[in-house]
């Protein structure tokens, strides 16, 4: 069985979901700031019995999965997101690959595009509208993707026009990414809504024995 740096094998799934505690990191942007993340206990086993918790937080709060309808007038909910399209299969795109305008990529048979974005290099506009064109439905982004233009959430807007749903606000420290393997993003059933906290992990596809 393969192994990679550090001892684990290659089919080991990488767990890229921040924790929701008291240390996440909330997004503020001047006057504004997404809800803040609180999970308090509403019930007590030696009162009630049982233990129950009660989680106030925002639908991008943490690791999260944006609905075009983030940033698109008329995208799609949470909710249109087919279940089939939150588990299967990566291919793996660095950023210094989105430096070249003239970017493309064979994704045959891939449902998610995996974005390693750790690199500080500036994507160029057209790589990332000929990434858009392609056919996965979900984009998941490693790292802050960096582009050349003026509007820094113009990344953001961009996939939320092209109909695309958008994992992010992964962890980074995580080691390397193989060319391609398995992938889960799963939400929360949530209706109607912009986005939800997700649990995202990837692994290597192992290479048949030859």
């Amino acid at each position: 069985m393969a192994v990679r740096p550090g001892g684990k094998h290659m089919s080991d799934w990488i767990d890229l979901t921040r924790k929701l505690d008291e240390h996440l990191w909330i997004y503020r942007d001047g006057a504004y700031a997404d809800p803040p993340f609180a999970a308090e206990r509403w019930a007590e086993r030696h009162s009630a019995g049982f233990e129950v918790w009660r989680l106030s937080l925002g639908t991008q709060t943490g690791t999260h999965i944006d609905a075009p309808c983030h940033f698109a007038d008329g995208g799609a909910t949470l909710d249109q997101l087919p279940v089939g399209a939150c588990v299967g299969s990566y291919r793996l795109v660095s950023a210094g690959h989105l430096t070249d305008p003239a970017f493309r990529l064979d994704c045959a048979g891939a449902t998610h595009l995996l974005i390693d974005a750790r690199a500080p290099l500036r994507a160029a506009t057209a790589a990332i509208d000929a990434l858009l064109a392609l056919p996965p439905p979900m984009i998941v982004t490693v790292g802050a993707l960096q582009v050349a233009h003026d509007d820094p959430l113009w990344f953001h807007r961009r996939v939320a026009q092209a109909g695309k749903f958008l994992a992010e606000d992964t962890l980074e420290d995580v080691g390397e990414f193989a060319h391609s393997g398995d992938v889960i993003a799963l939400p929360l059933r949530l209706t109607g809504v912009s986005g939800s906290p997700a649990r995202v992990l990837v692994r290597a596809r192992e290479s048949a024995p030859g």
